[in-house]
C-alpha cells in the first residue's frame, strides 16, 4: 500500500517506526527525479539519514546552484547543517546515472550526498578554499519552488522571513554569532556559581517605569501583566538564599517603537547578594571580556555584502584561543555629572573626537551670545570637529545641507539654534568675525587647546544655568554633537573605527545617576503613580547613593543621587542596574512619602515588603540588553536585524500576521466585550 500526497508518494511503512533499530540512521520518503524532473517514489522507498554528517560518506544539507563545466563536469556548493560548506564535483566519467541526477536536482534542494573526499583537495594548499566532495550519488529530500529567484543581491521581503534568515548571509551570520555569544557569558556565570532560576512571564500590574501589557483571564474583573523585567522576583530571591541569580529573561513593554526598542526582548538578568556595585561591574566586565578575548580581527570578523563586517566565532566556552593583534574594546568609567558636562548626554558614544567644553565668554563676543540666545545669562558651550580634506567652501555646503534637515527640536528649540561656524585662515578673523577680536581665546576653550585648521567647524549652543543636580538625560548640544558626527561620517568627511579595529567597541561605565526626575511629558503614565510629580530615573527599588544622599529624600529629593550603574557600548545603553533598598522602612518611605504612592499601590509590593521584612541582606543587580549588545557587535543600528522573527516599528509580526483581530465570541470568557 502507499499514499499519495500531491506530488509525493510514500512508501508502505506498515508498523514499523521510522528509524533503524541499529540507531545509525532515520528514515524518510525521498524525491527523486527522472529525465523530465517528475517526481516519483526512488526505488530504495526511503532514504536513511546518517546520525553524524559525514558518516560513511554520507553528507546531508541544503545543495547551491551548479556550475557546468561542459556536459560532463559539474560543481555546485553544499551548505551543512552547521553552516560549512563543501564543493561538489560529478564528472560522468565517474558514474553517468548519477551525474545525470546531480544535473537535475534544484538549486536550494535538501540533499543526501554520497561523496569522498577529493584527494586532490585544494584545501591542502589553501586554507580558505571550500574542502572538494566527488559525488557518487545524490538524493533529494524536498523540492525548492523554481518561480522563486535567488541571488547574491536577492532582498525578501519581511513576509517572507524564513527566506530571508536562509538566503540573507549577514542575518544569518547575526543569529549564530548571538547564539554563540550566549553560550560564552552563561558558561562565564555558571563559572563564578550562579544559579540560573526561571521566574514567572505572567505577573501583576505594578509601577516599575514603563507601560504594561494586560493579559485578561477568565476570573472576571482580574489581569495579569506580562513581565517588564523579573525586578521583584530576582530580589526575592536573594533574599530567599540564592546568593547569584541569573536567568535569561523575557521581558515585554508596550512602550512606542524606536529602532532600538521591541515590545518583547531578551535581557541577562543577574542579581548578587551581600554585594555592591563594585562588585556587578567587576562580575560584567569579566563575563563580557570572556567574549572580546575571542573576538580579534585577523580571525573572527568577516565581510558580508554592502560592507557590513560582521564577527564569525566558534570557540566553544572556556577553550582557549590564541589572539593576535590589539584589542576593538575599550573600557571607561564616567560619573553621569561628568558625562553630561562632557559629552552632553548620559550615553555617551566615545568614538567620537574631543569633548564639549563651557566657553568664558569675553565682553567683545556679548553681540554674538545675544545671536545666539535670547536668554539673559545663558551657559554657552562648543565642541570642534576636524574634516578630512575639506575646503572652508566644501565645509560650508555641509553646514547649509546639514541645517535646512535638522530636526524642529533644534530648530524650534526655545533657549536657540545652534550656531556652526568655519574655519577659514582667508576670511577676517579666520572667519570668526561674529566672536570679536578675541575669538583665539574662544576657539582655545572650544577646542580644548587643539589646533584648528582651514574647514573645521566649530559649533556653539545656548542653554540655561541650572540650579543644583541636573536630571534629564541629555542637553541639545550633547544630542545635536551625536547626529552631526554620523552625518559627517555618512559624508566621508569624519572618520569611524571600522568594527573589529582597535576602539571600534567603547564601553563606557557611567555612574551616580540622579535618583528622581520630573515627570516627562512622554511618559505621562508614570504621574499615575507619582503623586509628587517627580519619578524615579531608574525604578523605585534603587537605593541612594550614601547617606547624605539618604539625608537628601527628606529635603529635596532631586538633589539626591542613586547608587544605579548603567553600561553603554557606542552611545547606545546595553544594561543598566542598582544596588537596591534593602531595609523595607527605606523601600517604603521612599514610595509613601517621596513618590507620593497611593496606599493601593503601595499595597501592590506588600510580597516584596514581606521578603525586605524576613532578614534580607544587602544586594544589587544588573540586566544586559541582550538584543541591543548583539546588534552593536555585529555593526547593525537595530535589533530587529539580530532576531529571528522581530516585530515592525508597529508592533506587528509579519510572518505570521500577529496581532489577530479579537472576537467578542473570544472575549466573552473574560467578560469583555469590544467597544463600538
Amino acid at each position: 500500500m502507499a499514499w499519495q500526497i500531491g506530488a509525493f508518494q510514500l512508501g508502505t511503512w506498515g508498523s514499523s517506526l521510522p528509524f533503524s533499530p541499529n540507531l545509525d540512521c532515520f528514515h524518510l520518503p525521498t524525491v527523486a527525479y527522472d529525465s523530465t524532473s517528475s517526481i516519483h517514489e526512488a526505488p530504495d522507498r526511503g532514504v536513511k539519514l546518517p546520525l553524524n554528517n559525514g558518516q560513511n560518506g554520507k553528507y546531508l544539507g541544503y545543495i547551491g546552484k551548479r556550475r557546468n563545466v561542459g556536459k560532463h563536469l559539474s560543481f555546485a556548493d553544499l551548505t551543512l547543517p552547521s553552516g560549512q560548506v563543501f564543493q561538489l564535483c560529478s564528472k560522468a566519467e565517474d558514474d553517468a546515472d548519477a551525474h545525470k541526477k546531480f544535473r537535475q536536482v534544484p538549486a536550494h534542494s535538501p540533499v543526501l550526498v554520497y561523496a569522498d573526499p577529493d584527494p586532490a583537495d585544494p584545501v591542502e594548499q589553501d586554507r580558505n578554499a571550500k574542502p572538494t566532495l566527488n559525488t557518487r550519488d545524490i538524493q533529494t529530500l524536498n523540492s525548492f519552488p523554481k518561480d522563486i529567484i535567488v541571488t547574491p543581491e536577492t532582498i525578501f521581503p519581511q513576509t517572507d522571513r524564513h527566506l530571508q534568515i536562509r538566503f540573507h548571509p549577514e542575518l544569518q551570520a547575526r543569529i549564530r554569532f548571538r547564539a554563540w555569544l550566549k553560550s560564552v557569558l552563561n558558561q562565564a556565570l555558571l563559572e563564578k556559581g550562579f544559579t540560573d532560576v526561571e521566574t514567572p512571564t505572567l505577573f501583576k500590574p505594578t509601577p516599575e517605569g514603563a507601560r504594561e501589557f494586560l493579559v485578561p483571564t477568565r476570573q472576571k474583573g482580574t489581569v495579569y501583566a506580562l513581565t517588564q523585567s523579573p525586578q521583584q522576583y530576582k530580589q526575592v530571591l536573594v533574599a530567599s538564599g540564592i546568593g547569584r541569580y541569573m536567568q535569561w529573561a523575557r521581558c515585554y513593554r508596550d512602550e512606542d517603537s524606536r529602532a532600538d526598542r521591541q515590545p518583547e526582548f531578551s535581557q541577562l538578568d543577574m542579581e548578587w547578594a551581600f554585594a555592591g556595585a563594585d562588585k556587578v561591574r567587576q562580575d560584567i566586565n569579566d563575563i563580557i571580556l570572556k567574549a572580546l578575548s575571542s573576538l580579534r580581527p585577523a580571525q573572527a570578523y568577516q565581510d558580508f555584502r554592502d560592507g557590513e563586517r560582521i564577527p564569525v566565532a566558534s570557540t566553544p566556552p572556556g577553550s582557549a584561543r590564541e589572539v593576535e593583534g590589539p584589542a576593538a574594546h575599550q573600557f571607561t568609567a564616567l560619573k553621569f555629572a561628568d558625562s553630561i558636562a562632557m559629552y552632553g548626554i548620559d550615553k555617551p558614544d566615545l568614538r567620537i573626537p574631543g569633548r564639549i567644553h563651557e566657553i568664558p565668554i569675553p565682553d567683545t563676543a556679548r553681540h554674538f551670545v545675544s545671536m545666539i540666545t535670547h536668554l539673559p545669562d545663558p551657559v554657552v558651550e562648543a565642541f570642534t570637529f576636524s574634516l578630512n580634506d575639506c575646503s572652508p567652501e566644501m565645509s560650508r555646503r555641509l553646514v547649509i545641507d546639514f541645517m535646512k534637515e535638522l530636526p524642529k527640536q533644534f530648530t524650534e528649540n526655545a533657549d536657540g539654534m545652534p550656531q556652526i561656524l568655519v574655519y577659514d585662515s582667508s576670511k577676517p578673523l579666520c572667519g570668526f568675525s561674529s566672536i570679536g577680536f578675541e575669538y583665539e581665546a574662544v576657539l582655545e576653550a572650544a577646542s580644548g587647546g587643539k589646533e584648528l585648521n582651514d574647514g573645521d567647524l566649530v559649533v556653539f549652543q545656548a542653554r540655561p544655568k541650572h540650579q543644583g543636580q541636573y536630571t534629564s538625560s541629555s542637553t541639545k548640544i550633547g544630542e545635536l554633537r551625536s547626529i552631526l558626527w554620523k552625518a559627517l561620517v555618512e559624508q566621508e568627511v569624519m572618520e569611524t573605527p571600522r568594527l573589529g579595529d582597535p576602539g571600534s567597541l567603547q564601553f563606557v561605565w557611567v555612574t551616580e545617576f540622579p535618583m528622581f526626575q520630573p515627570v516627562q511629558e512622554d511618559e505621562p503614565w508614570k504621574a499615575q503613580d507619582a503623586g509628587a510629580g517627580i519619578a524615579a530615573c531608574h525604578h523605585p527599588f534603587t537605593a541612594p547613593l550614601s547617606e547624605e544622599d539618604l539625608a537628601l529624600l527628606f529635603t529635596d529629593p532631586l538633589q539626591a543621587r542613586s547608587a544605579a550603574y548603567d553600561l553603554v557600548l557606542n552611545g547606545v545603553e546595553i544594561g543598566g542596574g542598582s544596588e537596591r533598598n534593602h531595609i523595607a522602612d527605606v523601600q517604603e518611605f521612599i514610595m509613601r512619602d517621596v513618590l507620593k504612592m497611593s496606599d493601593t499601590r503601595i499595597d501592590d509590593f506588600s510580597h516584596l515588603f514581606k521578603a525586605l521584612r524576613a532578614g534580607c541582606p544587602p544586594h544589587a543587580g544588573f540586566a544586559l540588553g541582550f538584543d541591543r549588545m548583539v546588534a552593536l557587535m555585529t555593526g547593525t543600528s537595530t535589533v530587529r536585524d539580530v532576531m529571528a522573527f522581530p516585530k515592525t516599528m508597529k508592533g506587528e509580526e509579519p510572518f505570521v500576521g500577529s496581532p489577530s483581530k479579537v472576537t467578542n465570541d473570544q472575549l466573552a470568557p473574560y467578560g469583555m466585550t469590544l467597544s463600538k
